[in-house]
């Protein structure tokens, strides 16, 4: 199969080249540079075609393709008509691939679906590491659920891999702005090198990493009827992170364009430090679902040594290619067009490890109830189920009171003033050490940060300086949450200086209701009352 390959002596192009030159492939590198697509053509053994595809991409097809795999990029920059490569592989009856990771190109082939079965042509967007395998390992991974609550994606080169132009412009065209994020079954607004996570690729590789527009964040929600879709990536070294994320300040107050000068400017700046960090680095997907009543949370994960981290976004295209002829005709994105073993036997030739693994997955409240979950109504379940980040709407009832002591600690902690019926939206994020509740009160907002406690039936709940713990009694599919135990910046508190909780969770009439009191310690009276009932959001009308 001849297979043309744009921007072949790239960071990525020269490397899928190299791998369909290995899989016996008759391939033509094309480029602007005749130096640099002369050497690797002989170093490879392939074709070189030197031309400005930009300036005239009708030239390519003087070789004939059987295939045509842009890897160069920016695929958006192409002029007036962005598809106008594909366009001209169905004129030419050539088939398109790219590793496109903009969302808005790669569901915007689609398109040209109608003329592309029409012509008996496969034209796929996104042929590279997201959506290209991320969707294949979603589509493993979700096999068997009955829900799909999350589906969460990072990727984390090393230090020292290679870094193109095209892929620091994506990147850096994204600081400073917000996208908007398919989580907990809403449309959320996200800013972008933000929400960061600490990730686990093995015992002894551990990075953090921020959320990131890809193809994933649009395409997945309705492709998997997924929860909440999220994807991260990040640098190995903390300078390059914090970098970024000062960069996003800079262009959320002046926002500039990101030309290809300045792209290159931040490529040279970040290839100061190649020296250090090293040439290992990983990509991880996770899928959390339900199975029966049981959350199980499954995940793959991918480690690259020695440098071939790099290869990683072009094995989605070798697959492919091997299987060409058993891909369905049409125009659209890359979308699980492959299978698990298609992918890991693509890479059997690169020093590349992956492994997957699944266990319960159960939320703070599920494991501190343990058997008394069960006696809880599946309104109250359903406020203690979040798995990534879901919120809660309603109205409520404040009461506030009014001694000195009542009245500073409401002041402290935020609490809301008194309302007959307020507004109230919850907010609850999950994250590795436990739970972030975000309470909207027509809004003034207040957050407590919730953790496992060590004794059974207890949880804690931190608000500022002081965490208390609390027992969690259900009974007539009641639960109640007393104040049992506090600490001042770590010093435990003793009992006088405790608050007084008569907090009641429970179900009534299709809905979780709530009613919190809280008592000032020493006597000091009611600090305040809210009583209400919430729903879920998911499920209201949002805006993509």
């Amino acid at each position: 199969m001849k297979v043309l390959v744009l921007g072949g002596y790239g960071v990525f192009g020269s490397r899928l080249a190299e791998l369909l030159v290995r899989d016996g492939h008759d391939v033509v590198i094309a480029g602007r540079n005749p130096r640099k697509v002369r050497a690797l053509a002989e170093k490879l053994g392939c074709t070189a075609l030197t031309l400005d595809f930009h300036a005239d991409p009708a030239a390519l097809f003087g070789v004939s393709p059987d295939v045509v795999v842009d890897a160069a990029g920016p695929y958006q920059a192409y002029g007036r008509d962005p598809y106008v490569i594909p366009r001209l592989c169905l004129a030419h009856h050539a088939d398109y691939l790219d590793l496109s990771d903009d969302a808005d190109f790669a569901a915007g082939l689609a398109v040209l679906d109608e003329q592309a079965r029409g012509s008996g042509r496969r034209l796929l967007s996104g042929v590279s590491s997201v959506p290209g395998i991320s969707s294949v390992v979603a589509a493993d991974l979700c096999a068997g659920m009955d829900e799909i609550l999350l589906i969460d994606t990072a990727i984390l080169p090393g230090n020292r891999a290679p870094r193109g132009r095209s892929v620091i412009s994506s990147i850096i065209g994204q600081l400073g702005t917000t996208s908007r994020v398919w989580r907990g079954g809403l449309w959320r607004d996200q800013p972008c090198w933000g929400d960061a996570r600490r990730i686990h690729l093995a015992a002894d590789l551990r990075r953090t990493a921020y959320f990131i527009k890809v193809p994933d964040i649009h395409l997945f929600p309705a492709f998997f009827g997924a929860r909440s879709v999220m994807f991260r990536a990040g640098m190995e070294l903390g300078i390059l992170n914090t970098a970024m994320r000062c960069m996003g300040v800079v262009r959320r107050r002046w926002m500039f364009d990101v030309t290809p000068q300045w792209a290159e400017l931040f490529r040279r700046l970040a290839n100061l430090l190649l020296a250090f960090g090293t040439d290992r680095g990983g990509m991880r997907v996770a899928v959390v679902g339900r199975k029966g009543n049981a959350a199980i949370r499954r995940e793959w994960r991918l480690i690259a040594e020695a440098g071939d981290g790099p290869y990683i976004p072009t094995v989605a295209a070798r697959a492919l290619i091997r299987r060409l002829e058993h891909v369905p005709y049409g125009a659209r994105p890359c979308l699980a067009e492959s299978t698990l073993r298609e992918i890991e036997e693509a890479m059997s030739d690169l020093a590349v490890s992956t492994d997957t693994e699944a266990s319960p997955y159960p939320t703070l409240f599920q494991s501190a109830l343990a058997d008394r979950w069960a006696q809880l109504p599946p309104e109250v379940q359903a406020l203690h189920s979040v798995q990534d980040v879901e919120s809660f709407s309603g109205t409520a009832r404040v009461t506030r009171g009014n001694s000195m002591i009542a009245r500073f600690a409401a002041w402290f902690f935020g609490f809301p003033a008194a309302a007959e019926d307020v507004p109230l939206t919850i907010t609850k994020t999950r994250r590795e050490t436990g739970e972030i509740w975000e309470r909207n009160f027509g809004g003034r907002v207040f957050r407590s940060h919730c953790t496992p406690a060590p004794a059974p039936f207890r949880y804690r709940e931190r608000f500022w300086l002081f965490n208390y713990e609390q027992d969690l009694p259900v009974a007539d599919g009641c639960m109640r949450l007393p104040v049992r135990r506090g600490w001042f910046l770590g010093i435990p508190l003793p009992g006088i200086f405790l608050p007084t909780s008569d907090s009641r969770e429970y179900a009534a009439d299709g809905e979780f209701h709530f009613d919190v009191t809280l008592g000032a310690p020493l006597g000091g009276g009611l600090i305040v009352r809210y009583r209400g009932r919430l729903q879920p959001d998911r499920g209201k009308p949002s805006i993509p």
